[in-house]
């Protein structure tokens, strides 16, 4: 037995890849006992920090954890920018540099959304104009207009007549404004690690996507600051290299005229209007401040930043440190804030996550309440509005969450507000509201009732806490970010028994 388990040991890898060479000198030998020294010293200070900073954990007051739920697009990523501006404002403020590149990325691909419809609406044209010719071919003309999110040549509306044609003078516009494809990649390139692009459609074209736990504006920071000097500590507007031929900003300053000349184009107007194509409702649009966006030396302002839009997938996890109390008697405590991203509805996926967020101390959940007239992207049959009641009615009746805080934020009170005064009907999208008024103050009452009619049903008498947002308002939005947060550290102190 003795010699057959020593043959075990000599044919072991792990004995063969950790034993000294063969034909080592001392010289190699003691160099290899102080290396084998070194690392071991410096696993023990890293093994002593990890058993220190768990210590400390187990010692200090258990952070408070938010997590923020809801579709894409619901305001998911604001609300964060929301919290970091409140309690971290230096460090907000520090990433405008960052922002700016986003922006940027959100101006290209509203004014390629609206190229991309010329182009379509330029083929319909022609069909339009082929199917109004004598002969058989006008008889093809019943159709129905496309959905607006389909990237497929457009067939011809069965009103004709009304159909907005595409120019002459469009077609030259839109070969002006080639070059932003060259800015698009150039900035996506500084965005994004290498390797590390991802996309997801929308208006028919792709969205930028970013891993969260990839540390894309890490990347970016190291471009930046190569511009600044590399100097560890400086203002965001330093990181930016004003003298840069390559700066994105460059072209997008020669094409800024071309650019607000189509956006305010009558004819493009009318064809939006018709494709029901509506980017001013959508996250990263800033086509009516073209002038101030494309300026040479522009950089973001906190609203501006706020209304930026890059998606992202995954968990992300951000901490703060947040101060209650009353003057002179004020508390630091740290707060988590989770967000979860990327996906346009998290129905299905409540299952799976809900055990890793069972605590939580509170959820804020959005609702985008201004998109009851729009379908999931990629399941077309389903309504936005009614998505976000199915998932509201998943958390609230998820046994791992009975515990937790439900805060309902319902979303985009200012686009729902802008939709119905332009006489878009909530009646014709949700039934069940039927012929009353078509007013904010009558259909945001109606949607706050069917969200608290669901949460009594499937969570019994737990507390409903419901706000009206428009996250990208900042004073507003702090003010009602404010009072979750003096109700969830109240709630803690009755769990913890310190309040009666």
């Amino acid at each position: 037995m003795g010699p057959r388990r020593q043959r075990i040991n000599e044919d072991d890898p792990l004995t063969r890849a950790i034993a000294p060479p063969a034909n080592e000198s001392q010289q190699q030998r003691e160099s290899r006992i102080q290396a084998e020294q070194d690392a071991k010293r410096i696993s023990d200070a890293i093994d002593e920090e990890l058993n220190r900073q768990r210590i400390a954990d187990r010692r200090s007051p258990k952070p408070t954890k938010i997590l923020l739920l809801g579709q894409s697009e619901s305001g998911k990523s604001t609300t964060l920018k929301n919290f970091q501006l409140m309690h971290s404002p230096k460090a907000f403020r520090a990433e405008k540099a960052y922002w700016r590149g986003v922006i940027q990325i959100n101006i290209v691909q509203s004014i390629h959304a609206i190229l991309d419809l010329i182009s379509r609406a330029h083929t319909t044209s022609h069909s339009i104009i082929a199917a109004n010719q004598p002969g058989p071919s006008s008889l093809s003309l019943n159709h129905t207009p496309h959905a607006s999110h389909s990237s497929a040549p457009s067939p011809p509306p069965s009103n004709n007549r009304d159909y907005p044609f595409i120019t002459a003078e469009h077609l030259k516009l839109k070969m002006r404004l080639a070059p932003l494809t060259q800015v698009e990649a150039a900035l996506i390139r500084k965005i994004l690690p290498p390797g590390q692009l991802g996309h997801s459609e929308g208006f028919g074209l792709h969205e930028v996507c970013v891993n969260s736990s990839l540390g894309w504006k890490g990347a970016f920071h190291r471009l930046l600051s190569h511009g600044a000097g590399n100097r560890e500590s400086c203002e965001s507007v330093d990181m930016i290299d004003w003298s840069d031929p390559d700066d994105p900003g460059v072209i997008l300053h020669a094409c800024a005229e071309d650019m607000k000349r189509l956006w305010m184009d009558p004819i493009i107007k009318k064809l939006m209007e018709v494709e029901k194509m509506r980017p001013e409702e959508m996250a990263g649009f800033f086509l009516d401040d073209l002038d101030r966006v494309t300026s040479p030396r522009y950089v973001p302002t906190d609203d501006d930043v706020l209304r930026a839009r890059i998606k992202t997938l995954g968990v992300s996890e951000h901490r703060f440190t947040v101060r209650y109390g009353p003057l002179g008697t004020a508390m630091n405590h740290d707060w988590h804030v989770f967000d979860v991203g990327g996906h346009r509805s998290l129905v299905p996926l409540v299952a799976a996550w809900a055990p890793y967020f069972d605590d939580m101390n509170a959820i804020i959940f959005l609702a985008p309440i201004s998109c009851f007239d729009q379908v999931l992207q990629e399941d077309p049959s389903v309504n936005r509005l009614a998505d976000s009641f199915l998932l509201w009615k998943t958390i609230v009746s998820h046994p791992l969450l009975k515990k937790t805080d439900l805060v309902l934020f319902l979303n985009k009170c200012d686009i729902l507000r802008a939709k119905l005064e332009s006489g878009i009907r909530l009646g014709d999208y949700i039934t069940s509201y039927g012929n009353r008024p078509n007013d904010f103050e009558s259909a945001s009452l109606y949607l706050k009732k069917k969200f608290a009619a669901l949460m009594k049903e499937h969570s019994g008498d737990r507390p409903f806490y419901c706000h009206f947002t428009s996250v990208t308002d900042m004073k507003s939005t702090s003010l009602i970010l404010q009072n979750v947060q003096d109700v969830i550290v109240r709630d803690n102190l009755k769990r913890s028994a310190l309040m009666g």
